[in-house]
């Protein structure tokens, strides 16, 4: 990556304030860093004040307030119009304070946000500032997001059925409906007539995004050249510098939640390719009854497996049950922890299979480390997500709309010893190494974006500062 002097550069990243899309900014943050770049990194001051871990060195932290009490649950398009009232009128007015420079710091040059958020680029614009479009989701997911409008037009609703899906351009004969965004109820799309308004308006979001001065997604070329093709050319400019997570020479983190470094030193004591890990991500809930059927589909396995068991995770269960149901797997061959070092435990060499919700922090987490996965998603692009998975790269199955103890069994086994999964599993891992290594597509697409931002700010930004 271009490692030229860009310390007259300064850049402020605003992602969406949850969990699975705050990580993979964090991620670009940092990589930022290592490339020269001030970075300020934009929090909600609900947020701020629940991370588990210190910031990268030389990253600032400053946070803006979400308009939404402590105790709010904070469920999507509340949360939304509050950051587009409260937040964005707080997000305006540091941008025109004199928080965001200091002595050694130059004011604010460019702006990268999450591209669900309009108002972040739309307002950076107005003050003069170039900003640019941050992308959470894959590359295909932002396509069928974007298309959602005409999906719904041509009656192809999401809904859990095989009919093909013809509204997304570029995915025909891969995508059925089930596989396109969903909202979290399983059949609201359908009843919804005219669409979800959830995923309407973050697809809005996801087309609006295509109008900054460029998008950056945190794909590879190698996993998803197609959809960037299409993607290009809806865009002014578009940067696939992912996986992220693995490009930047320094950890990053921003866990909301302790991690549970315990289950480390449970894994060593397994041995190579023998335990299923499970997490099923930062927000998803499901029943008593999906649980228990969950748990003895992997009980049935015969395998040891560590599952991630978040705090209100399941739903409408007392206590007591819950505890009881935890007891029972624990007397066999389970670890079950609050959260989990993700990264380190699919990096260790005893996990064999990858039990995911399939969101794409976990999609690509999982492929930089040709680990086999089982797709059990449930919203949003996570079913977009584990149809690449299986339908795709099959580098794992796709357990969508299903939760059956015998179907758990089965997949789990499948994906466990399958050969065929785990070598496509390894040749993705080995692609994804060299688009990452230098002179490879993503480590590239990384040094040219960091050109393209130093020179948005040499033209827009104030005179440079020596440092």
């Amino acid at each position: 990556m271009d490692s030229a002097p860009t310390l007259s550069v300064h850049v402020l990243v605003f992602p969406w304030p949850r969990q699975g899309l705050i990580n993979p900014m964090l991620h670009l943050a940092t990589a930022l860093l290592d490339a020269g770049v001030h970075v300020t990194f934009l929090h909600t001051e609900h947020n701020l004040s629940r991370i588990a871990r210190a910031p990268p060195p030389r990253l600032r932290l400053l946070s803006i307030p979400d308009g939404l009490p402590d105790d709010h649950p904070r469920h999507y398009m509340e949360l939304m119009e509050s950051m587009c009232t409260t937040g964005s009128a707080a997000y305006r007015a540091l941008l025109l304070s004199s928080l965001l420079s200091a002595d050694d710091v130059p004011p604010v040059t460019c702006v990268v946000a999450d591209g669900t958020m309009p108002f972040a680029t739309d307002i950076a614009d107005e003050l003069g500032i170039p900003a640019l479009a941050f992308c959470t989701f894959s590359a295909c997911s932002s396509l069928a997001f974007m298309s959602m409008p005409k999906v719904f037009e041509l009656g192809e609703n999401p809904f859990p059925a095989d009919d093909p899906v013809c509204g997304v351009l570029g995915m025909e004969g891969i995508l059925r409906r089930r596989d396109l965004p969903r909202g979290p109820g399983l059949c609201s799309t359908e009843q919804a007539g005219g669409g979800d308004p959830m995923i309407l308006k973050i697809g809005e979001g996801v087309a609006h995004s295509c109008k900054a001065r460029a998008l950056i997604i945190n794909t590879s070329a190698s996993m998803e050249r197609p959809a960037l093709a299409h993607i290009a050319s809806r865009t002014r400019d578009v940067f696939a510098v992912g996986p992220l997570h693995a490009s930047s020479r320094s950890a990053a983190s921003a866990s909301l939640w302790r991690e549970d470094d315990g289950c480390m030193a449970w894994l060593d004591g397994h041995g190579d390719r023998s335990v299923v890990y499970v997490s099923l991500g930062s927000i998803a809930v499901i029943s008593y009854e999906q649980f228990t059927e969950f748990l003895s589909g992997l009980a049935a396995t015969g395998y040891a497996f560590l599952l991630v068991l978040r705090p209100g995770m399941v739903q409408m269960a007392s206590s007591a049950l819950l505890r009881e149901a935890v007891a029972v797997a624990q007397a066999g061959k389970a670890n079950i922890v609050e959260w989990a070092p993700q990264l380190d435990v699919l990096r260790h060499r005893a996990v064999g299979c990858f039990l995911t919700h399939a969101g794409w922090n976990s999609t690509l987490e999982c492929a930089v480390e040709g680990v086999p996965m089982v797709c059990w998603p449930f919203f949003l692009d996570q079913q977009m997500n584990s149809r690449l998975v299986g339908a795709v790269w099959r580098t794992g199955l796709d357990m969508k709309d299903v939760c059956d103890r015998a179907v758990v069994e089965k997949m789990v086994r499948e994906a466990m010893v399958s050969g065929e999964i785990k070598a496509a599993a390894q040749a993705m891992a080995e692609q994804l190494s060299l688009d990452i290594a230098d002179g490879g597509s993503s480590s590239s697409e990384l040094g040219r974006l960091v050109r393209f931002i130093r020179e948005l700010s040499i033209k827009s930004g104030p005179e440079p500062r020596i440092t």
